[in-house]
């Protein structure tokens, strides 16, 4: 649609002139794979996609503010999420921007199956268990809806998925012990999957209504008033604009960009517009760019306040508060952004760039504070709100006022009605996909849910492990990294918490822990192939080949990824989620912290191979050692007595001998500096 912002549009702070148009087609074919084709209409057609994106925001900004009943309001969602879909989203690349008539077909189906759900009331889920000829025909069509929605706005594998766990549910009858069940006929399996709040309907889809579709609208209107540009800028401008703090300054406008946008690609995309000329003035190859460029995106995912969408189903699953949520997200993000940090400072140390390398005309900081330092508000209103008491419903939907408020403190912020409208908008058609995965993941935890195998799943994984936590841990982190790989993250993070945690739960990891520690890897899918769709974007912006920037990507994120198993093998591990066992106070949870961060900073060395100077085979394998013993120290205390102690030894003990040859050299300088003044 003409005029309508979108996810998959390149995000407005990026310069136009900041790709050529060969690369932004490449970057644009990338997200639409994997994203979806979005057709861009114009004219009429223009305002009427407006007009129901428009609509299904005010909706659910009306529902934020008043009551409407629980049903009705999943129903309405998912009717709206169907109605912009088959709008939006052509069926096939060579059918883009032309409205079918099998379009506005799918489009009445999906208006019918709200309108008979919504008209149901009562009755129909009281008759769940003998449902009418009626309920079984509008549920398949629901199912197909919803299957067909997914498969445009994201693509084939979901659904695909989706379909083998109904044929499980179906046909599960005739497979061997362990998993195999009763099996199921349509009128039992259709209508839990359909009328009840278990299954497309259920807390995926209502987390998706209450929290998700209003964060997306809150990250466009950020969007809208220019916060994205000013934190990029800003970050720059910190670091002088030179080139030689490349690096710093992509971890540094991660971090800031992607706490209120939550987007991993967006943010990628955002940066290495900006970044990837001057890291490749610096040195870095274009495969090392593109993964430091996906690494910082996908900070994003991680990030309060805003972080994925999987945070708010944390949440949900727990019934606990969202400011739950992103406390125990807050160490880890830290520590992650820190990891990043040591990496960009060892490549510092590797590429040595050279001297006299122009530094980029930026504006001062001060001077962009002065005048755009309001956006910094985007980073702490929701959660000023919810410490004040609110819920995250009126939290978010009070910091869309106060940034809609503060945008009109400069002219070419203010968020005029034509503005205004365009935000509203965008928010609802990149809540559409979401929504989408949130109600084929249903069709998912439906079947799962009614045939069991949740707890089957369990107990078959900790028989596998025979008991140990540490094996479990290693078979959940396997599993939810192979579904991370077909699917999206959300989607991975939902499926993972009914299958793969319970294992955890059941082997005494507490509850929370369990679900942060699904929560991390379900996040690689971010970085993963088939589904890597940072690096694959950071890939065109670069110009390396895809995989290569996605082993980068890997290589970057490692010793950060590992620090999720200290939440679920060591008891006072959980004191880096700010949480607490009664044995433990601050002072542990700080020793804790300084443990993480060191380790993390051995493991950088080793996978960076590159410390004070380039290191050896055997040095890069002693600080990958040193860090494990630092991250792990519960973990590894029945092999190695006091681990953290040999830990910090063992990198001392590398680090000493580097420290020496650097003094001499330093010595040796100085003295031939000296010599030469005196002979002159």
């Amino acid at each position: 649609m003409s005029g309508l912002p979108t996810a998959r549009n390149l995000p407005p702070e990026v310069a136009p002139e900041a790709l050529d148009d060969a690369t932004a087609a490449r970057v644009e074919h990338l997200i639409e794979e994997e994203e979806g084709i979005q057709n861009r209409f114009t004219g009429l057609l223009g305002v009427v996609g407006t007009a129901i994106a428009l609509g299904m925001s005010l909706f659910h900004l009306w529902a934020a503010w008043d009551i409407v009943p629980t049903t009705t309001l999943r129903f309405v969602h998912v009717g709206f999420a169907l109605a912009l879909g088959f709008y939006l989203f052509p069926v096939a690349r060579r059918f883009r921007n032309r409205l079918m008539a099998w379009d506005i077909v799918l489009i009445a189906a999906g208006l019918y199956v709200t309108w008979y759900l919504i008209a149901g009331g009562d009755d129909l889920l009281d008759r769940y268990v003998y449902p009418e000829p009626m309920d079984i025909v509008v549920g398949w069509m629901l199912v197909a809806l919803v299957l067909e929605a997914t498969r445009r706005t994201t693509g084939w594998i979901m659904p695909a998925v989706s379909i083998a766990f109904l044929l499980y549910g179906f046909y599960g009858n005739w497979l061997p012990a362990p998993w195999t069940h009763r099996g199921y006929d349509a009128d039992r399996l259709i209508p839990h999957l359909t009328i009840t709040l278990d299954g497309i309907f259920g807390t995926a889809v209502d987390v998706s209504a209450t929290l998700i579709i209003l964060f997306t609208i809150y990250g466009a209107i950020l969007q809208s008033t220019g916060a994205g540009k000013f934190f990029v800028d800003f970050s720059f401008a910190l670091t002088g604009g030179k080139p030689s703090s490349a690096g710093r300054t992509v971890v540094l406008s991660s971090f800031l960009l992607g706490g209120p946008s939550g987007s991993g690609v967006a943010t990628t995309v955002t940066l290495g517009t900006v970044a990837w000329p001057l890291m490749k003035r610096v040195g870095y190859r274009p495969d090392d760019a593109g993964g430091l460029l996906a690494a910082g995106g996908l900070g994003a995912i991680i990030s309060p306040p805003v972080l994925g969408a999987a945070a708010f189903l944390i949440a949900e699953y727990l019934k606990i508060g969202y400011l739950d949520v992103l406390r125990m997200a807050a160490v880890p993000t830290v520590l992650y952004y820190a990891s990043l940090l040591f990496m960009v400072e060892l490549d510092q140390r590797r590429l040595r760039p050279p001297e006299g390398l122009d530094a980029m005309a930026v504006t001062p900081a001060r001077e962009l504070v002065r005048r755009y330092g309001f956006h910094f508000s985007s980073l702490i209103a929701i959660v000023v709100f919810m410490v004040l008491g609110y819920s995250a419903t009126l939290s978010v939907l009070y910091a869309m006022l106060v940034a809609v408020a503060l945008s009109w403190l400069r002219r070419e912020t203010a968020m005029t009605p034509r503005r205004l409208v365009g935000a509203l908008s965008a928010g609802a058609v990149q809540a559409v996909g979401i929504a989408a995965t949130c109600a084929c993941a249903g069709v998912i935890v439906g079947v799962i849910t009614l045939t069991g195998l949740g707890l089957k799943f369990s107990e078959i994984a900790i028989q596998a492990a025979g008991g140990s936590l540490v094996v479990t841990a290693l078979y959940t982190a396997l599993i939810v990294w192979v579904v991370g790989l077909a699917v999206p993250v959300t989607a991975s993070y939902i499926i993972s918490a009914v299958v793969a945690a319970p294992a955890l739960m059941k082997l005494g990891v507490p509850d929370y822990a369990a679900h942060m520690f699904v929560f991390y890897y379900a996040v690689l899918s971010e970085v993963s192939p088939p589904t890597a769709l940072s690096p694959f974007a950071a890939a065109a912006i670069t110009g390396a080949g895809p995989y290569r920037t996605t082993l980068q990507a890997w290589k970057y994120t490692l010793p950060a990824f590992v620090l999720p198993f200290v939440f679920v093998t060591d008891p006072e591990g959980v004191g880096l989620l700010l949480s607490f066992t009664p044995q433990m106070g601050w002072g542990d949870v700080v020793w804790q912290i300084a443990l993480a961060a060191m380790g993390l900073a051995a493991l950088a060395a080793g996978c960076q191979g590159q410390a004070l100077r380039r290191l050896f085979v055997p040095e890069r394998l002693g600080f990958i050692a040193a860090g494990l013993l630092l991250v792990f120290p519960a973990l590894l205390h029945d092999v190695v007595p006091a681990p953290h102690v040999w830990g910090i030894a063992l990198a001392i003990l590398l680090l000493v001998p580097q420290i020496v040859v650097m003094w001499r050299a330093r010595q040796v300088h100085q003295s031939g500096s000296r010599s030469g003044r005196f002979s002159r």
